[in-house]
């Protein structure tokens, strides 16, 4: 009993150390790049990939579904042909950036998740859509590594244990959705 009070215990502690003022300039951005008919890319590695391709589904289909202003969201996770592709061929480094690099326009938003926040297929991905003009979200764990730092915004979870970071980020993720959703804006 003790391992899951425990545990139940560390992931309240680290949605308690969670901004929520940052979550809703997070929002606030999502909400205007929607408005505006800007694209959003989510992206990041393993359970992070998981959670950005929910994300995505959550914005596409529960935010979006019989509503006039829709969101434009795309989870680079989920082109595994293109992923295995850059990965065999270039660099698993390149994976994100390379999709951006097709798809991006000036404006638009970009959100990554990274537990450690030093995957360097994300950091690479915030890079280029730093310099290119799009607005960055970072959603990071531990110390935050470089995607704090170099996140435009960064929702930052207070945690060591990746799975813990993991449930935070999407317990966020919802957060994001559920506003649209819930408030019907």
């Amino acid at each position: 009993m003790k391992f899951f009070e425990d545990y139940r215990n560390s992931l309240k502690l680290a949605v308690d150390s969670v901004d929520i003022d940052v979550v809703k300039k997070a929002v606030d951005w999502i909400k205007e790049a929607r408005d505006n008919g800007s694209q959003i890319f989510v992206f990041g590695n393993g359970g992070s990939a998981s959670t950005a391709a929910h994300l995505a589904c959550d914005l596409v289909k529960g935010a979006s579904y019989q509503c006039d202003k829709r969101f434009k969201v795309l989870a680079l996770t989920d082109n595994i042909q293109t992923i295995t592709a850059y990965s065999n061929d270039v660099d698993y480094k390149d994976v994100f950036i390379e999709q951006l690099k097709n798809f991006i326009n000036k404006d638009d938003l970009v959100i990554a998740l990274s537990g450690s926040g030093n995957s360097e297929n994300v950091i690479r991905a915030i890079d280029y859509a730093n310099e290119y003009g799009c607005r960055t979200i970072g959603l990071s764990g531990m110390d935050g590594g470089r995607l704090r730092q170099k996140s435009q915004l960064s929702i930052h979870v207070e945690n060591n244990h990746m799975g813990i970071i993991e449930d935070a980020h999407m317990i966020i993720s919802h957060m994001f959705c559920y506003y649209f959703i819930d408030n019907g804006v």
